[in-house]
Formats: C-alpha cells, sequence, structure tokens
C-alpha cells in the first residue's frame, strides 16, 4: 500500500520541494504525490524530453496550482538554478541526459547536462545557506561491464554465478561510456558535498523504473517501450540474446524510498544506496516478458534482432539490502503486476503516443 507523504506515522512539515526534470515520468509521479501531502512543489524542467510537455500539462490539470510551480528552464543554466534552489528545503535532482548511444554521439552535450548541471545544483544549494537536502538520481551504469562478475547461462536468463543477493555499493565504479563517466562524476560529487560542505545528499543508483507516464525510448524505459510500440502495433528491436536480466522497480515503490529520504534525512545524509527490485522482483529483457507480452496484446509480436551493444550488462540486480535497512523499505509490486498496470496505463492513453 502506497502512501503519500504526510499519511505516515512519521509527518514531516509542509515543505518546498524542487524537482529537476519535474515533467519526467518519475518527476511527474513524485510532483503529484508531494503536493497531494501538502507541499508546494517547483518543477523546472526545459521540455525537452519527447512527453514531458504532455506530462506537465496532464500535471497541471490534476493538481492544486496553487501548490505547483513551472520554471522553464535547464539544469546548465547556473543563474537560473541560483533562482529555483533559493527557498528550497529538498531538492530531488532527476534532470538527465539519460541514453547512452544519445552520449556517444555528443558527449560535450552529455557531460555539460549530467555532471555541470548536477554541479550546477550542488551549488546551488551550498549558496542558498539553506543546506537543504539534495536527493540525486544516479544509475546502475557507474558499476560498467562488471567485468569481475561471472554470469552462467539458463534456458530464459543469464544469473550470477556468486552474487546471490545482487550488486553492492562496495562493487568497484568502472565508468562506461560517456553517459557512465558524466553520471557517475555527478554520483561522486553529490556524495563529497555532503562530506565537504556538509549538506545532506543522498544518491540512489537506481534501476529499472517504471509505470505510468513513462514516455519510454529504446535506450530507457526499454519495458514501457515494448509496451508503447506493440499498443501500437509496431516492430520492436532485441540487442543480443534477449536473455539479460534486470530488477525491476514500480515508480511507486521508488517513490516511497524517496518519501522515506525527507522522513529520515539525519540517518540517511551522505549515503549512497543501489535500489531497484533486488533479486526478487527480475526480469529477462526478452525471453521472459514476450509471452506476457504476447498475453496481453492477444497478438505475435514481429521482432528485429540485433548484436550484443557495447557494454550491456548481461545481469544487473540491485543488492537492497542497505536501504531496505536504514529506510524501512522493499518494493511491493512484482514486475507481473506492474506490466499488467503499464499495459493498462498505455492502452487508456494511446493517442498521447501517436503526436
Amino acid at each position: 500500500m502506497h502512501h503519500p507523504l504526510g499519511n505516515t506515522g512519521d509527518q514531516v512539515p509542509l515543505s518546498h520541494i524542487l524537482i529537476t526534470g519535474g515533467a519526467g515520468f518519475i518527476g511527474t509521479n513524485y510532483a503529484v504525490r508531494l503536493i497531494k501531502a501538502g507541499h508546494t512543489v517547483t518543477v523546472l524542467d526545459n521540455l525537452s524530453r519527447a512527453g514531458s510537455a504532455k506530462n506537465l500539462r496532464w500535471l497541471q490539470d490534476q493538481n492544486d496550482t496553487s501548490r505547483l510551480n513551472f520554471i522553464r528552464a535547464d539544469v546548465r543554466d547556473f543563474d537560473a538554478m541560483i533562482a529555483a534552489t533559493r527557498d528550497q528545503e529538498a531538492v530531488f535532482h532527476l534532470a538527465a541526459q539519460v541514453a547512452v548511444t544519445t552520449s556517444i554521439a555528443n558527449p560535450r552535450e552529455d557531460f555539460e547536462i549530467n555532471a555541470l548541471g548536477t554541479l550546477n545544483v550542488l551549488e546551488a544549494a551550498r549558496l542558498s545557506g539553506q543546506k537543504p537536502l539534495v536527493v540525486y538520481a544516479s544509475t546502475n551504469k557507474v558499476y560498467g561491464g562488471m567485468a569481475d562478475a561471472k554470469f552462467v547461462e539458463r534456458d530464459t536468463r543469464w544469473e550470477y554465478l556468486d552474487l546471490p543477493r545482487g550488486l553492492s555499493e562496495s562493487y568497484p565504479l568502472d565508468f562506461h561510456s560517456p553517459y557512465g563517466c558524466s553520471k557517475g562524476a555527478g554520483d561522486q560529487y553529490v556524495h563529497d558535498y555532503a562530506r565537504i560542505y556538509d549538506i545532506p545528499t543522498v544518491v540512489f543508483r537506481q534501476s529499472c523504473i517504471y509505470g505510468p507516464r513513462q514516455f519510454g525510448v529504446e535506450d530507457q524505459g526499454w519495458l514501457a517501450h515494448f509496451a508503447i510500440e506493440i499498443a501500437r502495433e509496431h516492430p520492436i528491436s532485441i540487442y543480443g540474446d534477449g536473455k539479460q536480466v534486470r530488477d525491476m522497480l514500480w515508480v511507486d515503490d521508488l517513490l516511497d524510498a524517496y518519501d522515506q529520504t525527507l522522513q529520515n534525512q539525519d540517518r540517511v545524509a551522505g549515503r549512497i544506496y543501489n535500489i531497484g527490485g533486488g533479486c526478487d522482483f527480475t526480469f529477462s529483457i526478452w525471453r521472459e516478458v514476450e509471452p506476457l507480452m504476447r498475453d496481453l496484446s492477444g497478438r505475435d509480436i514481429t521482432v528485429h534482432h540485433g548484436a550484443w551493444r557495447p557494454g550491456d550488462q548481461k545481469v544487473y540486480i540491485s543488492d537492497i539490502s542497505a536501504v531496505s535497512r536504514d529506510l524501512s523499505w522493499l518494493p511491493t509490486v512484482t514486475p507481473e503486476e506492474g506490466l499488467n498496470q503499464l499495459w493498462e496505463w498505455v492502452m487508456n492513453n494511446i493517442e498521447i503516443f501517436e503526436t
């Protein structure tokens, strides 16, 4: 059961919260939850991502707009970040360039958005003098190809040979691709601002978040991308053997952890957490998803197969024991339940993907 912040036992004083990338999939879902709990939310977004303008309109239609502020700005604009952060008590930094392929095509822009943009957020927080909580959406890509991990092949999936609980935060960092480097730089800067400047920061290395309002693309939000393309009767592309395994985290489960972070910031300030579905909530990206998609859609699916992509992890599963312990948190929505809910959202909103 998901409780919007403010309905739980530990009340947090109503506050002003900034969400960068707040018209994105996670940001939109969190803004609604925070506003319903009585917080005042500032959404900062440059609306460059496909679907973000639609998410913003939906957000404005859903909510008491006296509690919702929108700033059209870019995290690369330091003056805009200074102004947006001035009176905030918490900043959820979700704005990012999110695709590995885009980062390879344009590494400078990727760096400016992800690394410099994150530094701008941190500096705006520091210079505000308020010491706001800063929560950073990092990525499992900071672990790179996990060259030392050993894998075993099963009928429908790859598995770790010797990591039964998944990958913990102590696993060596190994940034692959400009995207991995830029997000990893942000990850380490956010962590260090807690040590050096005493800003309460938390880094979440997120794995395969999915849910409604997600305009998934091939490179990011792959489960939503599959659902959208299959609903539109388009072919999909699978790279590699389709047995790659990911742990899946339904967006409301992630937002429960965000809520707990707001409520327990003294306990978790300065920490880094791997967060995902963990070893119990996993899918292989096609061999196990395809029969479920076929059942949901009621038809066969046209698939184009391509070669493995560079740096593609055969298995990525988060060890979530640290975040579970520190935030009394566990995911609740199984991948099968989540896929059903995602499909229902896509089918109920099919028209928004046509334009």
